[in-house]
C-alpha cells in the first residue's frame, strides 16, 4: 500500500508526519494502520503508479539483480512479458543495457511491449518461439525471467547459453488451471544444464525482505524520473468506477479479476 504518515512514535528516526511511504504487509485495505518503521519504504510523493512497484516491481528488480545477476550486454528472455512483473522486468533489463526478448499472447500486447522498449517481441500464439531463439540467438539466452511454466519453461531451458541463468518467479500455466498444480512434464533438468554450466534458480520475494527498502526507493525514483513506466488501470472500463474509499474495495477487486 501507499500512503502518508499520520503520526510517529518516539523512536522512529528519519520519518515525520506527512511523509509519503509504502509498505508490504497486511491491513492494506484500511484507512489507518500501525507499522514498525523498519517496514516502511520512503517515497518522493503519493501516486497510484507506485503501487505496482511494490510486488511486481520488487520481484523484477531483486530477482534480476540478485538471482539472475544480469550484466550489460547480455541477452534476456522475459516470459509473460506484458504482465505486471514481466513488463517491469523488460524495462529494468533494458536500463541495465541488455538485449531483451519478450513473449506474449496477442497483437495488442505486442504493441505494448514495443512501446516500452522490448527489442524482440514474440507472440507465441502466432510465432514459433523455439525456432526464433534457435535461429536468431544461436549462442543462447544468458538470463531468463520465467513466470509461465509449461512449454515456455521447456523452451527457455533448452535455449540457455553457457553460464545461463533461468529464474523461476512463478508457473502460471500450472497453478491457474481448474485442476490445480500439476507435475510439470519436462526432460531431466540436470542433463540440460550440466554441459552448459547453467542454472535454474527459484525466487521467492519474502526471502529478500531486507532489500525491499533499497529496491523500492530505486524503483520509485526511476518511475518519478520517467525512466520506468508503471501501468495502472484505474477502472475506466468498469461501470462501477471510479473506485474511491473503503466502500469501493469489493468492486475494485471484482474488476481486478474480471
Amino acid at each position: 500500500a501507499v500512503g502518508e504518515i499520520a503520526s510517529i512514535g518516539p523512536s522512529c528516526d528519519g520519518y515525520k508526519p506527512g511523509d509519503a511511504v509504502a509498505y508490504i504487509a497486511g491491513a492494506a485495505y484500511s484507512e489507518y494502520t500501525i507499522l514498525p518503521a523498519k517496514q516502511l519504504i520512503p517515497l518522493p510523493d503519493i501516486r497510484a503508479e507506485y503501487v505496482p512497484l511494490l510486488v511486481s516491481g520488487l520481484t523484477a528488480s531483486i530477482a534480476l539483480e540478485k538471482v539472475g545477476e544480469i550484466k550489460s550486454g547480455e541477452t534476456v528472455l522475459v516470459t509473460g512479458a506484458a504482465g505486471g512483473t514481466g513488463s517491469l522486468a523488460v524495462q529494468l533489463a533494458k536500463l541495465q543495457g541488455c538485449h531483451v526478448i519478450g513473449t506474449c499472447s496477442s497483437d495488442r500486447k505486442v504493441e505494448f511491449l514495443k512501446s516500452i522498449g522490448c527489442d524482440r517481441v514474440v507472440n507465441y500464439k502466432t510465432e514459433d518461439l523455439n525456432q526464433i531463439l534457435k535461429e536468431n540467438y544461436p549462442k543462447g539466452i544468458d538470463v531468463v525471467y520465467e513466470s509461465c511454466g509449461g512449454d515456455l519453461f521447456e523452451i527457455a531451458l533448452n535455449r540457455l547459453a553457457v553460464h545461463g541463468r533461468l529464474i523461476v518467479i512463478g508457473s502460471i500455466t500450472h497453478y491457474s488451471s481448474e485442476d490445480g498444480f500439476k507435475t510439470m512434464k519436462t526432460s531431466p533438468i540436470p542433463a540440460k544444464i550440466l554441459n552448459k554450466s547453467a542454472s535454474v534458480r527459484g525466487f521467492f520475494m519474502n526471502d529478500f525482505m531486507h532489500l525491499f527498502k533499497e529496491h523500492g526507493t530505486k524503483l520509485a525514483t526511476l518511475q518519478l524520473s520517467g525512466q520506468l513506466r508503471s501501468a495502472v488501470d484505474l477502472g475506466e472500463n468498469s461501470p462501477r468506477a471510479p473506485f474511491r474509499g473503503l466502500e469501493s474495495i469489493a468492486d475494485a477487486v471484482d474488476y481486478l479479476y474480471s
